[in-house]
This record gives C-alpha cells, structure tokens and sequence, in this order.
C-alpha cells in the first residue's frame, strides 16, 4: 500500500519532468545539425487574412487599423472578420473599413468560433489562410516572415512567436515566462521535423488543407497541424513573425480562459487519436504524446496524487513536510485569485500561476470526459486595447 501511494503521488511530478524537461533535451539532441530554412525566392502568394470576431468593438477598430499597415503587397491581400452574430456595434465598425477592402462575413446566428472559421473558407479567395485574433497586435513585418516558409512544399502550417504583454508584478509575469518556454519549445520542434499545435492568434494554413469541416467543439489551432500531418505537410514555428498578445491582468479571466482553451484542446487531441500512434506517425506521434497528452495527464491524476500524499504524510516526515509546502503554495496562489493585489510579490505571482494552470486542467478534463462542447466563446477581454479612427 505504502509503494502504491508513493507511485501515485510522485506520478505527475515525474510525468511532468519528462514533458518538461525530457523532451525538450531529446529535441534539441535530435535537431541541432538540422539546416535553417532557405531565404524567400519568388512572387508573394495571394493571403486571406481571417478575424474571428464577437461583440469586439472595444478592440476591431484598432486591429483593422493595424492589418491594414501589414507590409504585404495589397493586390495578394484578403481581409476577412467572422462575426459570430455580434449583437454590439462590432459590424457597424468593421463596415466603415469596407472602402479599405475589408469584407465581413456575418452568421445568421452564433455558431462559434470554429463554426465561423469553417464558413471562411468558401470565401477566402487566398492560397494562404492566416488567422488573426482580433485583440492582438501584429508587426508591419511579421505577415510576410510568416507567408514565407511556404515556399517550402513540404510546409502546411507556419504559426508566430508570441510575445506576452501585461502587468508588470502580477502573475501575468509567470505567464510570460511559459509563453516565452513554450516559443522555445517549439523553434526546437520545428528543427526536429514539424511543431505539434499553431499558435490561435496568428497562423498561416495552406487553403487546400482546410477542405473539410472540423466539428464545432475543437479548435482550429491546434487541428491545423493535425489536418496537416494526415495530408503529409509538416507545420513550423517562425521567430521572425511575431505578434504581441497582452494578457488578462485578473488571473480570474485567464482561469477561464485556460479551462475553456485545454478543455477544447483535450477534445481536438482525442478527436485525432490516431496520430498518436506511433508504428504508423513514427516521430511525429511520440512528439504529440510528449507535447500534449503528458502535459495535461498530471491534471486529470492530481486529485489522486494530492490524497495519495496525504496518506503518506502520516507516515513520513519528508511526504509531511512536501504536502505542508504543496498546502502552503495552493494558499498563496489562491490568494492571488481571491486578491490580486497580493500577486504583486513575485513568489505568490508564480504559486497564483501554478494554481491557475492546475484549476483550469482539472477543468479542462472534468469538461472534455462530460462531453461538454464548447462551441461558442466570449472573447478575452485583454488590456491595452485602445480604439483607432480610420485613415
């Protein structure tokens, strides 16, 4: 019994070592005499640009503004905002930039964000689909570091750096720091064959890889490197197209953000389960378990881990003393939820972080093994978003 609960409680801790730690060292072994990829030779390809939109008039006049500034030659340019029935003045705004060449697609009703996106393709005249969300800033530059890794062939998918903005002191700061992790992870991915899941704020897709439906309830994003694969692209990560993403500054929101994110991500993984399958997808299927599932594994097995250690706690003084810390962490982090203003401590900004990434697993899985599918979506309200008039 006393080994039993020893292997349950260490087992997110060591599954979390291997996905953290592990793997990243095994890429970076596997891609490091790779050959960076080739400059770009050629015309431009024709892109249509896509904005999932609703209720997004605090945000969409400045986005607009800013998609419009891309430099990008402006005959090979489609811009394109989805509103999933917006019921605020977001379609009046995005009207008045119908003289700029922006086109809006309305649904007669709220369907989703995934449901709006797959509406967007018989429509979108571009080779390339890029998606853009529409409270993040794209550099003038960054569209045509994206468009171009499609020269190579064997390219299907290309997804943006990051860079997460917020509140300096809270635990947004925390948030930054995995973003940055996760940017690395990934150009170590893309130089060990292919990155297993885009970024949703800005990526690019081969229009012909989008030729099917993907179901309400998952997440382009992530099926985009999943669709890919089964057609026989690989999908990469580009340093030099990079977008600014300023994070919710109530670590409440991004709670819910995260919850409603991994909820529909565990939902895309299991929907393509055979990609993880190693004898068929070789590396490819070894990266997606790595990258993804043992990730979010250690969520779905703490309940068991955390009573595990308690039982142990009383019959060890090393398990007492590392539930008394484990106890004293999901207080502080819990304080920074109830309290933001106690994340301005850096500790309790990274302990609230842990403790929001936890909640919004445990979350995630309640939800995905309920069957819940979350087809529609309320935009993240995000700060620094100021309104822009039209040139």
């Amino acid at each position: 019994m006393f080994a039993l609960a020893v292997a349950v409680a260490t087992a997110p801790f060591l599954i979390a070592i291997y996905a953290y730690v592990a793997y990243p060292l095994a890429l970076w072994v596997i891609g490091r005499r790779r050959a960076p990829a080739a400059a770009k030779s050629g015309p431009w390809p024709s892109v249509t640009i896509t904005v999932p939109v609703y209720n997004s008039e605090k945000s969409i006049r400045r986005t607009l503004t800013h998609l419009l500034e891309l430099d990008y030659p402006r005959d090979r340019l489609q811009v394109l905002v989805l509103s999933d029935a917006s019921t605020d003045a977001t379609d009046e705004i995005v009207r008045q930039f119908a003289p700029h060449g922006v086109e809006l697609l309305r649904a007669p009703s709220r369907r989703g964000k995934t449901a709006a996106e797959n509406a967007a393709v018989s429509v979108a005249r571009g080779e390339i689909i890029v998606n853009v969300d529409a409270t993040i800033s794209v550099p003038p530059q960054s569209l045509k570091a994206l468009v171009a890794v499609f020269d190579d062939p064997t390219v299907g998918v290309a997804s943006c750096r990051d860079t997460s903005t917020g509140a300096e002191g809270s635990a947004i700061v925390a948030e930054s720091g995995y973003v940055g992790y996760e940017m690395w992870l990934r150009d170590l991915e893309t130089r060990a064959g292919s990155i297993v899941g885009a970024s949703g704020c800005f990526y690019g897709i081969r229009r012909d890889i989008r030729s099917e439906a993907l179901p309400p309830g998952l997440s382009w994003d992530f099926a985009s490197t999943l669709v890919a694969k089964e057609q026989g692209y690989r999908s990469v990560s580009v340093p030099d197209a990079t977008c600014f993403v300023p994070r919710a500054a109530d670590v409440r929101v991004e709670l819910r953000r995260k919850s409603r994110t991994m909820a529909r991500g565990v939902s895309t993984l299991f929907h393509f389960a055979s990609l993880m399958n190693p004898f068929r997808y070789g590396g490819f299927a070894i990266m997606l378990i790595s990258h993804k599932l043992l990730r979010w594994l250690p969520f779905l097995i703490a309940p068991a881990a955390i009573t595990a250690l308690g039982f142990l706690a009383f019959q060890s003084e090393v398990a007492a003393i590392a539930f008394t810390i484990f106890a004293v962490g999901v207080l502080v982090g819990t304080s920074t939820i109830l309290f933001p203003r106690v994340s301005s401590f850096r500790p309790a900004a990274f302990a609230g972080f842990a403790v929001t990434a936890a909640a919004a697993g445990f979350l995630a899985w309640f939800d995905a093994i309920r069957g819940a599918h979350m087809v529609t979506w309320d935009p993240t309200t995000r700060p620094g978003i100021s309104s822009a008039k039209v040139g």
